[in-house]
């Protein structure tokens, strides 16, 4: 996950959580129910969506936001002593990078394997195949990027272009303009190299290619 990914989630993450504290310091009580039922209501509302929206698909945080809503019996204050602890452990592991799926993990080493196989051709001299290798792995791993992000990959029957991937991406704020700026140089020289532009591009960058799509790969899992 990039940099940028990380802080709008804990920025939103926050504003919820800041919502429910401002609340609680006006309060007596853990529930706040002493509080207007429409601050309440407010405040849960956030917090849930928040869950939602953020929380891994299928995951414990999830499961139990949704289990407590549905113990609560429609009894609002009670989700004010389960719903601020599973956003802020939620955030936790946001920041500890535990939130990792196995499959992201999969998908990195996979793409590990090819890139070493990009570096072995090059080393034997073979700078070109060895730049389209690189070039179709960083493809790929944007498509993975966007179908993590529920950003469509197909328009109709047809794959969507990696260019205009690459701005949707931005879009979400996957990751920064200046990644984007990087991901079409990189484009660019992987075209160059799969339409026999040979001379437009020398080993070293081929190398400096290799270890930038590691680094992107590394910092935006998908």
């Amino acid at each position: 996950m990039s940099k940028l990914s990380l802080q709008v989630i804990l920025n939103q993450v926050d504003s919820a959580l800041e919502r429910y504290n401002k609340l609680r310091s006006r309060s007596q009580y853990d529930d706040c129910s002493d509080q207007p039922d429409i601050e309440i209501n407010e405040a849960l509302t956030i917090l849930a969506a928040t869950i939602d929206r953020l929380a891994p698909p299928g995951s414990r945080y999830l499961i139990n936001a949704h289990e407590a809503i549905k113990r609560s019996g429609g009894t609002n204050p009670y989700l004010f002593t389960i719903l601020p602890g599973i956003l802020t452990a939620l955030r936790n592991n946001y920041i500890a990078g535990h939130l990792q799926s196995l499959q992201e993990i999969i998908h990195a080493e996979v793409f590990s394997d090819f890139l070493e196989m990009a570096t072995y051709l090059l080393e034997e001299g073979y700078k070109d195949p060895s730049a389209v290798l690189t070039g179709g792995v960083l493809e790929e791993h944007i498509r993975k990027l966007c179908e993590k992000n529920n950003i469509a990959t197909i328009q109709g029957s047809k794959p969507i272009k990696a260019d205009t991937l690459n701005a949707e991406l931005v879009k979400a704020n996957i990751y920064s303009k200046l990644d984007q700026k990087n991901v079409t140089a990189w484009l660019d020289l992987r075209n160059k190299a799969a339409h026999g532009k040979y001379n437009e591009y020398s080993k070293e960058q081929v190398a400096l290619l290799i270890q930038s799509v590691r680094d992107f790969i590394s910092r935006n899992p998908a």
